[in-house]
């Protein structure tokens, strides 16, 4: 719930403080400016980062593998792009955070602490499932591919 108030009322009176003293130092016409300019070159950041996420997961799909970071990546990349599209300065810094990996990577690690990288493959992660109800069936057996152009005799 705090959380909830602090950003339905806090952020907004962060952003209008940050704005009115930037404003009053640099002038209106320039805040105004900048506000834009951050806007719009986060907006054109975050689709070439995005395009290579896109690029990223295509790469892991042709190798039969999941691609998880990739997922992760681009809505850290989307939401990115809501922070910079919000006019403030407070929001635009996240926002450009949220673009650079690195600092993507450690937003990603320090929000979802039950996905772990394991160290062989940097798109695997490993969760924990956390069920009241562990009464899980478990079906074994072997599988067998068929080869659909045999023909059959009956």
């Amino acid at each position: 719930m705090n959380a909830v108030i602090f950003f339905i009322i806090g952020l907004p009176l962060i952003e209008i403080y940050l704005l009115i003293k930037v404003g009053s130092f640099i002038g209106a016409f320039n805040t105004i400016f900048l506000i834009f300019f951050t806007a719009i070159s986060g907006i054109y950041f975050v689709r070439l980062s995005g395009l290579n996420a896109i690029k990223s997961g295509f790469s892991q799909i042709v190798k039969n593998e999941i691609p998880i970071y990739e997922i992760i990546s681009g809505a850290a990349l989307a939401f990115a792009a809501l922070l910079l599209i919000i006019p403030g300065f407070l929001t635009d810094i996240f926002g450009f955070l949220l673009i650079i990996p690195f600092t993507r990577n450690i937003f990603i690690n320090l929000f979802s602490p039950n996905f772990k990288k394991k160290k062989k493959d940097r798109n695997t992660f490993e969760g924990i499932v956390e069920e009241e109800n562990k009464d899980w069936d478990t079906i074994e057996g072997i599988a067998e591919e068929e080869d659909k152009n045999e023909k059959k005799i009956k």
